[in-house]
């Protein structure tokens, strides 16, 4: 798991956008919507790296598709430590 965060968070172009989404939604679980308004992101930005998200178990989502409410995974939270890491990491680049 820890490779996957790695590379999903910082080994590709949305990384950083990823590690924002993720940030959001461990502060408090919100929907695709409600991240783009947050973030000030386009829409179908927020829904592809949710996607991404998702697909990677880094992220879940609860609901129906689109008021779905997304929050990390146990999976991840148990990778806390290594997420807190790259967030430190790509706060300083």
């Amino acid at each position: 798991m820890e490779a996957v965060l790695w590379y999903v968070l910082t080994g590709t172009r949305g990384g950083k956008n990823r590690v924002r989404l993720l940030r959001a939604v461990d502060e408090r679980p919100r929907n695709a919507n409600q991240l783009a308004e947050n973030l000030d992101l386009d829409y179908k930005t927020v829904r592809h790296h949710l996607d991404v998200l998702t697909e990677n178990d880094i992220v879940q989502s609860s609901g129906d598709d689109y008021g779905a409410v997304y929050l990390p995974t146990d999976r991840a939270r148990h990778h806390w430590e290594t997420v807190t890491t790259i967030i430190e990491q790509v706060d300083e680049s």
